[in-house]
């Protein structure tokens, strides 16, 4: 599949099939992620793969904000990924000092690559992922642990497709694009 296709065909899928997804493939995405352009290559993304079926249930019933479509999702998915940032690098300084006026602002906007190029390898390699952005960050990162000084960006749902949505009307270029 070349690049645009991938881009093209990718879908934000929330059911999928009862089965696993190894190890070994969650790997070989990251690695393909890790290729996601980041401030000053801070390289700050991380990941944290919850596969395992109690704490993924404990997720969704805890930590969704009672949004079903998101308990649903996490219900259904084979494993759902943590994207994590680590906090005070993505547009700053050395010194701690910001490089740029989006303040704390740059770390999300880091986050959201890497969680793009992480579905677009995902969906190269036949599998689907839906990027869910409600949920309780504090629980979430209790009960996943995550390590001090990480933030919780986004979870991921991802799995083999058992139904792929049909693709929304998309806005024009005409409508999106403005030349100077």
């Amino acid at each position: 599949m070349n690049t645009i296709e991938c881009i093209k065909t990718r879908r934000s899928t929330r059911k999928f099939a009862d089965k696993a997804i190894s190890a070994d493939v969650l790997s070989d995405i990251v690695n393909v992620a890790t290729y996601a352009p980041s401030w000053k290559n801070s390289q700050a993304t991380r990941y944290i793969a919850v596969t395992n079926s109690a704490l993924k249930e404990k997720l969704a019933s805890e930590c969704m904000m009672g949004f079903e479509y998101n308990v649903n999702t996490a219900n259904g998915a084979p494993a759902i990924l943590a994207v994590t940032t680590v906090n005070n690098r993505s547009g700053y300084e050395r010194d701690g000092s910001f490089t740029t006026s989006k303040g704390t602002h740059w770390q999300s906007f880091d986050a959201g690559i890497a969680t793009q190029t992480f579905c677009l390898a995902a969906h190269e390699v036949g599998l689907a992922t839906v990027i869910m952005g409600i949920f309780d960050e504090s629980k979430v990162s209790k009960l996943l642990e995550v390590p001090e000084g990480q933030s919780v960006s986004a979870l991921v749902a991802i799995g083999y497709a058992d139904e792929v949505p049909v693709a929304p009307k998309r806005k024009s270029a005409e409508e999106l694009l403005t030349i100077k």
